[in-house]
């Protein structure tokens, strides 16, 4: 029998003319059964709907009679999203069921972009849904008496929890969930679920954990069971973890069997296409942004309705902007650009533009990545590789935005190899192959902002927060000697900081962690949140008006009368003042592009593993992708000039020039996998023979050159170059780990409130910040070497910006192949690329990158190789060289 609840939405559906989904009807009974978990649903499958309307349905039920009659109901759901841009969206769809069911309801939105008067009205009368942020959680908990915002909450919808997990807004998430769940514990004991082993490594703990090995919790340490009357729901496209990715939401203290995963399994169309050029030879090897592509793209745009060209960075996105606005000057007026740094007054605008079809194109970012529904969006473009299967996906699933549709997705490649990327990006889709996103551990600068953020409310008592805190996935591991360090260090300044008053921000009064500073305070609710970036500069009109924000670093580098693009049109520095930087419009056609910080993003693991199986099937004859059969000449070349390898080889080149000895070893495994196993090699070969390397590396390899000779046979005879025995040692040896861990301490000491970024308005610049970190880091390792932050530096050195943990396996791999050593007499096709990468990272230089690489390619007669390919397409003539087998 159905309830009153189930059939008002019913019959909602049926005058929606709509048909209510499989999964949406077990979504509603598994949540009218009281149960939390995870959704898991493709984007534009209506899987917001799936959530909201079971709770309305619940709501019913539970006052059948007096549902549409105004009450003070207070805050029922939370909705907790990634991204400001995706609330707006989402409350216009949920306001307008409310309003055709019946209910009375305000739904409200309470981000960074709220205007104050609505903030304070929020805090006069809650409305019954709110939709925020993970920060602005923070900022609701920072409140005094925040108990009674939460009091009649009913459910906490984690939207878009894949974007989060992973990350330190997640772990955010996760205490923001421990203090809920808190709020209405019923009972005690032991924890259903126990903390999960720790696979630390040569005396490392990892910042993320690998394993999944389930074991009880510490015996001295008795974890809550929770209420499960608020109920918990994450929303997640596929990712390789989900049944993880339920766990860390929920936490070690969930009852699990309260726990239900919900699935979809919809049959998402999808078209996915590579832009081929047309003669893949005098493409571009290395370097370049897609822009020979532009007509073939223009051609896709006229086709469509309205497409969305999605490019990996904000320079990027201005560039092709400018560049379609040269070309095609028809598009100016129909043509917009969205990305972070511009003003949130223009991105709405984009938005509803997009909603009310009155845009052809949009050149875009990661900002339009997430479910943000635009239904006239018929054709999404990739410039360049998006280096992970799943973000692909994202971004495909922007167009066909509704069941039923049909997703278009094409592909640019920027560059000739990156067209085996496209043909391993079909694959994995097609064989539903999707990234993990690991979950963050042991991240203690959150936990510090998270203990200060309840010491400015109501205080907290160390033995309850430390259950709760426990109870997480993230802190599952924790001790209490390590959280006895947190909480000397937010009251006493620790051990190195007790005589400076600054760090003494919490006091304890009977027993109650609390700050009673005023301007402690302030600062702290200024810097809530994990999100680190350069100082930002805010752009405006002479005239007045805002058109978004820069970061420091470049506008430092202006000077009255320069010209630069952003936003999409031509600006002329004027001034800078109190943190603004004033503009006027310019006639002028040519200027910088604004640059942003942030490195290229490596192949995910998933994705080279695709790659090496897709080279393994052309160096097999087996291929049979467009992508692969139009790189047919180049890898003819490759097998000429040198070899492609199989799956169960490793290539290494070797070849001398005007430059030195260069080696060019190819594992395939990302940019940031080689930039660690570069370093690693380059410090073994030294120990054989002393010698200095230069360094460059992309996502399919990496170079070492040097000035001398390398004994490169004797290296390979030496079983332990590529032993992971000792690797720790080896790598902090072969890096200045120091420099890298000094490097992450900067954010962390940002996140722990050991750095003030200023008043809005009054930010402190860049580089004094910089230099205050920097001093508090030498400070910690020469006086207090067990310091919790330092030691969460090298940890996120290790796990980020090395792949510590997929090296190790990247080095298993290769210890079990082939090695196939060639010794060639020029840089072949797939070491060109990573030259002109190191090319274009020197500074020094009056000549362009395009200059100088038609220069190397003279130098090193790579016309002439290309023209006798072309004539030789089927000869397999190889160069001499050794090849060791597996157990040299």
């Amino acid at each position: 029998m159905i309830t009153k609840g189930q059939q008002v939405i019913q019959d909602w559906y049926q005058k929606k003319n709509w048909e209510q989904f499989p999964f949406q009807k077990e979504m509603e009974a598994t949540y009218l059964a009281g149960f939390s978990g995870l959704l898991n649903a493709p984007t534009g499958s209506g899987k917001t709907f799936a959530l909201f309307l079971p709770f309305l349905a619940d709501f019913i039920n539970k006052h059948p009679d007096t549902y549409n009659t105004k009450a003070e109901n207070g805050l029922l759901m939370l909705w907790i999203t990634p991204l400001r841009a995706l609330t707006n969206d989402i409350r216009k769809a949920m306001q307008e069921v409310c309003d055709e069911l019946g209910f009375p309801w305000r739904i409200m939105t309470r981000t960074g972009d709220t205007p104050a008067a609505e903030k304070q009205s929020l805090k006069r009368k809650l409305p019954e849904v709110l939709l925020t942020t993970p920060e602005s959680l923070h900022l609701m908990l920072a409140q005094k008496e925040y108990p009674k915002i939460f009091k009649g909450l009913q459910v906490v919808v984690i939207d878009e929890w894949h974007e989060l997990l992973g990350t330190k807004r997640g772990v955010q998430v996760e205490l923001g969930l421990s203090k809920l769940k808190a709020l209405g514990i019923v009972g005690s004991g032991q924890a259903a679920v126990g903390s999960i082993e720790n696979s630390a490594v040569d005396g490392l703990q990892p910042t993320k954990r690998k394993s999944s090995k389930i074991k009880p919790p510490d015996k001295d340490c008795q974890l809550p069971t929770v209420n499960c009357q608020l109920k918990i729901w994450g929303i997640s496209a596929t990712i390789g973890n989900l049944e993880e990715a339920a766990q860390v939401l929920l936490g070690n203290n969930f009852p699990p069997e309260r726990i239900k995963m919900v699935r979809a399994n919809l049959d998402k169309k999808l078209l996915i296409k590579s832009i081929i050029p047309e003669n893949v030879e005098n493409y571009s090897w290395s370097g370049h942004i897609g822009l020979k592509l532009l007509p073939q793209v223009m051609e896709l745009v006229a086709q469509s309705k309205t497409t969305l060209i999605f490019t990996n960075t904000r320079s990027q996105s201005e560039i092709w902007y400018h560049a379609i606005l040269d070309n095609y000057p028809e598009y100016a007026g129909i043509m917009a650009m969205h990305h972070g740094s511009l003003d949130n007054e223009l991105r709405n605008w984009v938005e509803q533009a997009l909603h009310a079809e009155a845009l052809k194109v949009v050149v875009c970012t990661s900002s339009l990545d997430l479910g943000v529904d635009f239904r006239p969006v018929d054709t999404v473009v990739q410039v360049g590789s998006p280096k992970g299967v799943a973000r692909f996906m994202q971004r495909a699933g922007r167009s066909g935005h509704a069941p039923g549709e049909v997703s278009k997705a094409y592909f640019v490649p920027t560059h000739s190899l990156e067209l085996l990327e496209g043909a391993a990006l079909k694959q994995a889709i097609k064989e539903g192959i999707f990234e993990s996103r690991d979950p963050m551990l042991l991240t203690m600068d959150v936990l510090i902002q998270y203990m200060v953020t309840l010491a400015v409310s109501d205080g907290f008592r160390a033995d309850e927060l430390f259950e709760e805190v426990k109870g997480t996935f993230a802190f599952a591991d924790i001790t209490r000697k390590e959280f006895n360090q947190l909480l000397d260090f937010i009251t006493t300044g620790g051990k190195t900081l007790a005589e400076y008053d600054e760090f003494l921000k919490v006091e304890i009064e009977n027993g109650l962690f609390k700050v009673n500073s005023r301007r402690v305070a302030m600062r702290h609710r200024l810097s809530i949140g994990t999100i680190t970036s350069e100082v930002s500069i805010r752009v405006r009109w002479l005239s007045g008006g805002s058109l978004g924000t820069l970061e420091e670093s470049f506008i430092s580098k202006l000077k009255p009368g320069d010209n630069f693009w952003f936003a999409g049109q031509s600006l002329e520095f004027v001034r800078i003042k109190e943190m603004s930087a004033y503009v006027k419009k310019s006639t002028r056609k040519k200027g910088l592009i604004p640059s942003w910080a942030g490195g290229r993003m490596p192949l995910s693991s998933q994705l080279s593993a695709m790659f090496r199986v897709k080279l393994d099937e052309v160096a097999h004859g087996i291929a049979a992708d467009e992508e692969v059969l139009a790189l047919r000449p180049l890898f003819d070349l490759q097998a000429q000039l040198s070899h492609l390898p199989q799956s169960h080889e490793f290539l290494i080149e070797s070849f001398k020039s005007r430059e030195g000895h260069h080696l060019l070893f190819y594992p395939f495994e990302g940019r940031l996998v080689h930039e660690g196993m570069a370093s690693l090699f380059a410090y073994r070969i030294s120990k054989i023979k002393p010698a200095s390397f230069s360094i460059a590396m992309n996502d399919y390899g990496f170079e070492l050159l040097t000035d001398e000779d390398v004994p490169i046979e004797e290296v390979l005879e030496d079983m332990s170059f590529f032993s992971i025995d000792n690797l720790i040692d080896d790598i902090q040896a072969s890096l200045n780990a120091n420099e890298m861990a000094r490097r992450r301490f900067r954010d962390i000491a940002h996140i722990g409130g050991l750095v003030f970024t200023g008043y809005p308005g009054q930010q402190v610049k860049n580089k004094h910040l910089q230099a205050s970190a920097s001093l508090l880091f030498e400070v910690f390792s020469e006086y207090e070497p067990d310091n919790l932050l330092v030691r969460q530096a090298y940890n996120e050195a290790l796990a980020f910006q090395l792949e510590e943990f997929r090296m190790r396996m990247a080095l298993q791999r290769i210890v079990t192949q082939n090695i196939i050593l060639k010794i060639i007499s020029r840089p072949t096709p797939f070491a060109f690329p990573i030259m002109v990468d190191s090319l274009g990272r020197e500074r020094l230089t009056t000549e362009t990158l395009e200059e100088r690489i038609a220069k190397m390619a003279r130098q090193y007669g790579a016309d002439e190789v290309w023209e006798e390919a072309e004539k030789s397409e089927s000869r397999k003539q190889r160069k001499p060289g050794i090849t060791r087998k597996k157990g040299f």
